[in-house]
């Protein structure tokens, strides 16, 4: 099977998802949310990746991902149906649980399918390229979900996510026969999660995810929350997200080029130092140009971080338990991203948006210390690099 046909179910999931986001988060604001509440249902939307992403991967490993990538199409899809039908922040944190449930089980089965479908010689190339097309998603999304909320409504803005979500789907149903199998094995593998984490480079690997996904996701989160409160259209705000994405994909496009002549650890390193300068100077501005300028900004630094991560945790796996080793990692990030919201949420509400930024800037800023200080030769696993 091409590796073009995980490409193209990774754009459609990662363009319902943001969208959905985006629409969600709105929606919660425009009825009245306050950033404690905001924080509470970014939490909800990681509920489900922190329970169940370990477990997924375990059985991306057993089955494959055919079936487990349709469940999470199809669970997407109803979930974003609740608000359209049922208007009310119930619906909305429901339709955020759902759509927590379907990356639980998309994210790892589809890095799993690119890990498996890709060589040593030629992963790092597969996972830019799946990078980048998460960052067309990601760029996709917010302005579909900013237009469709200003032309159409909230509710009806999530029943046209739905229906979007349909399409992998019919993917799935039609071409998914040709995908991997899994091993079929229903033996415990020797091994477990402490002797994962014993392997060289995996805990500094999840460290740096983990610090990677919560800045990310409180960006995504708070961005539109300081954009609101200084009264920026729904339309601004998607757009100011998506220059975001569109500096992702700007620099994944050049991310092989760079880890060849810097080596992963001094890219890394570069993009947790400009996510924090782009944290430290965000409440400073209210244009929507300035707003656009430093998310594009931050999307050069941090869109470099979450390729690296992951070709790491596949390559640091042992055979056969590469799913597990993923979503391990996506568990780990979500625990984070569920106490972190609702941790910012608290210090929104009583020191101001602005201190949000300024300690997740801190936070970034030691991410860069960590990665600097890692060894050149700890990337290397079972699987190669």
């Amino acid at each position: 099977m091409s590796i073009n046909f995980a490409l193209a179910l990774s754009l459609l999931n990662m363009t319902t998802m943001r969208a959905g986001r985006v629409v969600l988060a709105l929606y919660a604001l425009e009825l009245g949310a306050a950033p404690l509440t905001v924080g509470l249902l970014a939490a909800t939307f990681s509920v489900f990746p922190a329970v169940l992403s370990w477990p997924a991967g375990k059985l991306v490993d057993r089955f494959g991902s055919r079936w487990l990538l349709m469940l999470g199409a199809i669970g997407g899809g109803l979930g974003m149906l609740i608000p359209s039908l049922l208007p009310g922040l119930v619906a909305i944190f429901l339709a955020a649980a759902a759509n927590g449930l379907s990356l639980a089980i998309y994210n790892v089965s589809l890095q799993n399918l690119v890990g498996l479908l890709s060589t040593p010689q030629n992963r790092t190339e597969s996972f830019s390229n799946y990078s980048l097309t998460n960052s067309i998603g990601s760029f996709l999304g917010p302005l579909i979900a900013g237009f469709s909320i200003q032309h159409a409504g909230h509710a009806n803005a999530c029943l046209s996510l739905a229906v979007l979500s349909l399409l992998p789907l019919i993917a799935l149903t039609a071409f998914g026969k040709r995908m991997p199998r899994g091993t079929g094995s229903s033996k415990k593998r020797d091994g477990s999660i402490r002797s994962m984490l014993a392997a060289r480079g995996v805990g500094r690997t999840l460290a740096t995810s983990s610090l990677l996904q919560s800045g990310q996701d409180l960006f995504q989160f708070y961005l539109p929350v300081y954009a609101h409160s200084i009264n920026l259209s729904a339309s601004a705000i998607g757009v100011v997200l998506a220059m975001n994405s569109a500096a992702a994909f700007v620099v994944r496009m050049v991310l092989p080029r760079l880890i060849a002549r810097f080596n992963e650890h001094r890219v890394l390193a570069g993009a947790f130092c400009g996510g924090a300068l782009a944290f430290f100077v965000l409440p400073f501005f209210t244009s929507a140009t300035m707003l656009a300028l430093i998310a594009f900004t931050y999307g050069l630094g941090m869109g470099c971080g979450q390729p690296i991560v992951t070709m790491q945790m596949f390559s640091n796996s042992a055979e056969g338990r590469s799913g597990e080793a993923l979503g391990l990692r996506m568990t780990v990030n979500h625990l984070t991203r569920m106490v972190g919201p609702v941790f910012f949420g608290f210090i929104g509400s009583s020191l101001g948006l602005a201190a949000i930024f300024w300690i997740n800037g801190l936070m970034l800023g030691g991410g860069s210390i960590i990665t600097r200080n890692a060894s050149p030769d700890s990337q290397a696993g079972q699987h190669g690099v």
